[in-house]
């Protein structure tokens, strides 16, 4: 079958490789109908995974049509039309009963892969990873293999388009995830780092869950005009405005409520540490500046993957501001149903997001656009 690889360094190409087979009698085969480009995808495309290798197939986030099935499989027939979660999860282990499948211990393809000079062990299995880093082969291909189907895979309802469902998969999880971790109430006023798709349904999150108000940082034009017409967001350009000090001034002068950082943003000024010319290999500016200006007592979240040690890290002013600080790499697979739902009564709408769909054979051009953010790129998709 035809699948998008990883060749090398900045490199992908389309290229035929081994159709995948069942292998447990819980996986089933999917025929891919959507996959998108991802952000934590960026770091793969860029290299910066050391366990790599040649022809690992991308795609985190897809949706398909069921086309064989292992004969454990109960949720699923053939010719259904499912949205597959990103975290992979066995359904049975402690953390999958408490609901946080995206820690489960058995999702992984490699459980020893953990890092333990970076103090974390694996977490779940993931679509589009390196199997060496415990993932499975991603989406942006003809077809897949999903295991723990009945637990990862869910049937999309018939009035839900494949652009809107597609996005069930991580993004519209993650933003929600981001406004449960914030605890968002109503009343709350909601600042969102980051306007690409999971900032947006962060702030369309915020907004179901009662906040008051809710403003997105960015400095793409395009992103927030999308944000505010689709999220109902108050944009805000870091480029033209004082963060913090237009933060303070729409909330009463607290500061927001619930602080989310979902993408490194750079404000400017930079850290005292910066001034003096301290380096380091991660220099997370937007989550600095969200500790900042976080009301005393407030939530900051941070979503996504990032890795290593930072330095200058503004620990006083947490414990100062008796800050409440959560973050999550993946969202779990509880809420995608509900998410569907809301999706199937219009409450919902991602296709929009969708900016650029290209065919799979497209795919390393739709990435350069997803990664440049050129000609108003969000997300890509791509059709086998």
């Amino acid at each position: 079958m035809r699948a998008l690889c990883w060749v090398a360094d900045d490199e992908l190409a389309v290229r035929q490789v081994p159709d995948p087979e069942l292998r447990n009698e819980r996986d089933v085969i999917l025929r891919v109908r959507r996959s998108a480009t991802c952000g934590a995808d960026l770091p793969l495309l860029a290299g910066r995974d050391p366990l790599l290798t040649t022809d690992d197939v991308l795609g985190t986030e897809f949706l398909g049509e069921v086309v064989e099935l292992g004969p454990a499989v109960r949720r699923h027939r053939v010719g259904d039309r499912v949205v597959v979660a990103a975290s992979v999860a066995c359904g049975g282990c402690w953390y999958c009963r408490q609901g946080r499948q995206s820690c489960c211990d058995n999702g992984s393809t490699d459980p020893a892969s953990a890092e333990p000079g970076r103090g974390r062990r694996s977490d779940a299995g993931c679509f589009g990873r390196p199997r060496a880093a415990g993932g499975f082969a991603g989406g942006h291909a003809e077809y897949v293999r999903v295991p723990y189907a009945d637990i990862g895979a869910f049937r999309v309802p018939d009035e839900v388009g494949d652009d809107r469902a597609l996005f069930a998969a991580d993004a519209a999880p993650a933003g929600w995830l981001a406004a449960e971790l914030g605890a968002v109430r109503p009343g709350d006023v909601v600042a969102i780092w980051g306007a690409g798709a999971v900032g947006q349904l962060t702030a369309r999150a915020a907004t179901l869950r009662g906040a008051a108000q809710v403003i997105i940082v960015d400095r793409h034009e395009e992103r927030l005009r999308m944000a505010e017409r689709h999220a109902d967001a108050e944009p805000l350009d870091y480029r033209r405005s004082d963060i913090p000090t237009e933060l303070r001034e729409r909330s009463g002068g607290r500061g927001p409520d619930v602080c989310v950082v979902a993408v490194d943003t750079p404000p400017s000024p930079r850290s005292v540490a910066d001034r003096f010319g301290v380096r380091s290999a991660d220099r997370p500016d937007a989550l600095r500046e969200a500790v900042h200006t976080c009301r005393k007592d407030g939530v900051v979240v941070v979503l996504g993957g990032a890795d290593g040690f930072v330095d200058a890290f503004p620990l006083g002013t947490v414990t100062d501001k008796r800050l409440t600080l959560r973050g999550a790499r993946r969202p779990d697979l509880r809420e995608v149903p509900m998410l569907l739902d809301r999706m199937a009564r219009d409450e919902l709408r991602t296709e929009h997001l969708a900016t650029h769909r290209l065919p799979l054979e497209h795919g390393p051009q739709g990435y350069a656009l997803f990664r440049d953010r050129a000609d108003g790129c969000v997300r890509a998709v791509f059709t086998p």
